[in-house]
């Protein structure tokens, strides 16, 4: 397949069976100049213009005559994978098989939009311009073509074993109760997945914000509950924040903990976008680090932009102990990256060892701090 040789070009083909959608990616993404936009009815035009011209970025619909979005997934992550975004109505079905695709080796979803509509609003056009940047900057793998099926169901079955981090880590000695929060973007949801599957039941009150569109934060929270051994649920304003419990931050709403009492809560609220995004990773570390100070674990996982990098210095300022994914085990290493250039992170480590650290995080009664507190 002929490569693209244009430098920082990204050349991104929208493969979708309605007019009015390709129509409107194309307004959209042609805007950025260094974005050229190819459409395609369905994958078999798609695939007669990838001879041509080896794409960035492919945007692809799931349900499609003549060959369906997921097959064509696989033809893609097995043979030559492409970095690929997800564009899935929000019914059930589309959420459910969006899941499907991103187990699949899709780096995220974007909706698609209303038929009918003669644009995007400004928000949604910068978080889809966003989407194809995060996707054209990832790395993918090639899947394997032939699988054993009885080898997969075995290890779908089994729990990973948390790695231990290659460093110690002494966290400061807990005041209250301990709580996590982790911030994820493209890739995220398969970093999650790997870390999440390794906790045990009794594991601290766990916090997410994966950016990913609304409706598909709750299939995607019900796909990690049936998995996991702690109970995994879409965030719900006033949930009560406990251990043994993981919320994921509904998308378009952006989510934050506060203090009721003796218990923390999840507060859940509409409001601009912050970082470029809602729910915002900022948003949710800023809160904790007003609510939670030193009892808290701040975790930024893989994903492109700053979103994070504010929000979890503020959380070390407040006595937090703070984590970021390493690059060799990113998709795209651009929040990570940008979080260790301030001085937010205490410790980089690789995707494998996180587990590792949040289960001792949830049991350690270290009473040494593991850093001072920075000054504000």
């Amino acid at each position: 397949m002929p490569r693209n040789n244009e430098g920082s070009t990204i050349q991104v083909l929208v493969v979708d069976d309605s007019a009015v959608v390709r129509q409107m990616m194309q307004s959209v993404l042609s805007q950025e100049r260094d974005m050229v936009v190819t459409v395609a009815a369905d994958p078999i035009f798609a695939m007669e213009k990838m001879k041509q011209l080896r794409p960035s970025v492919i945007v692809l619909d799931l349900e499609m005559p003549r060959m369906d979005g997921l097959t064509f997934l696989h033809k893609i992550m097995t043979e030559d994978p492409i970095p690929t975004l997800i564009c899935s109505s929000v019914a059930a079905r589309g959420t459910v098989a969006a899941i499907q695709a991103l187990q699949g080796g899709a780096v995220g979803i974007v909706t698609k939009p209303k038929l009918g509509v003669g644009k995007f609003l400004h928000e949604s056009a910068v978080m889809l311009i966003d989407a194809v940047r995060s996707a054209a900057a990832a790395r993918v793998e090639r899947r394997f073509k032939v699988r054993d099926q009885e080898r997969d169901q075995e290890r779908d079955q089994e729990r990973p074993k948390p790695v231990v981090p290659r460093a110690p880590v002494l966290f400061p000695a807990a005041s209250g109760e301990r709580l996590v929060a982790i911030g994820a973007s493209t890739g995220g949801t398969e970093a999650l997945a790997a870390i999440l599957t390794a906790m045990p039941r009794n594991s601290p009150g766990i916090v997410i914000v994966q950016h990913m569109p609304e409706l598909f934060t709750a299939a995607f929270a019900k796909w990690l509950d049936n998995v996991c051994q702690m109970d995994v649920k879409e965030a719900e304003d006033g949930d009560v924040i406990a251990p043994g419990r993981v919320f994921i931050a509904p998308g378009n709403l952006h989510t934050s903990v506060i203090r009721r009492g003796s218990h923390f809560k999840i507060r859940v609220t509409d409001g601009p976008l912050v970082s470029r995004h809602r729910p915002s990773v900022d948003v949710l570390f800023q809160s904790v680090a007003r609510t939670v100070g030193s009892d808290a674990l701040g975790v930024i996982l893989t994903g492109m932009g700053d979103d994070g990098a504010k929000g979890l210095l503020e959380m070390r300022a407040a006595g937090a102990y703070t984590i970021a994914q390493d690059e060799a085990t990113c998709v795209v290493f651009g929040m990570p990256k940008e979080a260790i250039r301030r001085g937010a992170v205490h410790q980089t480590l690789p995707l494998e060892s996180i587990s590792g650290a949040l289960i001792h995080f949830g049991s350690s009664d270290a009473a040494i701090p593991a850093t001072r507190p920075i000054a504000r």
